[in-house]
């Protein structure tokens, strides 16, 4: 989330054991031109996620639920009480198989003549919004992403060098963790613009995506050799400290 408006990433890659690896759309959107819009992702139980968002879904058509939130709080709690309903449906029978009721959601946008924002909402169905002080969620597995996330996105940053940032974590994610791939799913929503018009799908052998991901290897790399070196007790006479000495005497 920056002063321009918000960038939301997704990617596509489930999976129900080492067997059983899938493609799907984690990425959403519900939209009255003009007048609101909300992009919603999610990540845990596949089933779970798709029946809650049927159910906004279903709602929004009929002109209710996201349809008539008055604000985008509102909104979350919409999104928490579709999870609750889902919860009542099925979190008994998937406990008493020893299956946790395991959903997470993402939801951004905006509602007309209010400012856009995110929030994570909870299996419980509470929210949690991103702040001045916290410009970023995440949901998933996202501890191999978030270090970039952390030193890179100011309110100030553009929505395209955000791009690149969301990017990046992706990327960093899918190195080091096989139950995240693409395609990635990319909105880049302007403040006010009150429409989904920037999107775009990264597929595995997408040319920017590729291009992305060697462009920072490469420069990271050359960020590092570049750093001053590391002065060590003891270098150049090949002697070691006398406290190590004394260490290994012992």
């Amino acid at each position: 989330m920056t002063k321009q408006g918000l960038v939301l990433a997704s990617d596509s890659r489930t999976n129900a054991g080492f067997d059983q690896v899938n493609i799907c759309r984690k990425m959403h959107w519900f939209v009255q031109p003009g007048e609101r819009v909300f992009v919603i992702l999610n990540s845990g139980s596949l089933s779970i996620s798709q029946s809650v968002v049927t159910l906004l879904g279903q709602d929004f058509d009929a002109g209710g639920g996201l349809a008539k939130a008055n604000s985008l709080y509102e909104a979350a709690r919409i999104v928490g009480d579709c999870v609750r309903r889902v919860s009542d449906i099925d979190r008994a029978s998937l406990e008493r198989d020893s299956f946790s009721f395991n959903v997470h959601l993402l939801l951004g946008g905006q509602i007309k003549g209010q400012e856009p924002n995110l929030y994570l909402i909870y299996p419980q169905g509470n929210p949690l919004a991103a702040t001045e002080d916290s410009l970023y969620l995440q949901l998933g597995e996202c501890k191999y992403g978030r270090p970039i996330l952390d030193r890179g996105i100011q309110s100030t940053t553009s929505l395209e060098v955000a791009a690149k940032y969301a990017l990046l974590s992706m990327d960093a994610t899918m190195r080091s963790n096989v139950t995240v791939g693409p395609p990635i799913d990319l909105v880049l929503y302007q403040k006010d613009s009150l429409d989904v018009t920037r999107y775009r799908r990264l597929s595995a052998g997408d040319r920017d995506l590729n291009l992305i991901h060697s462009s920072w290897e490469q420069s990271l790399r050359r960020a590092v050799e570049q750093l001053p070196d590391i002065e060590l007790e003891g270098s150049g006479n090949g002697s070691a400290p006398e406290n190590l000495r004394a260490i290994k005497a012992y």
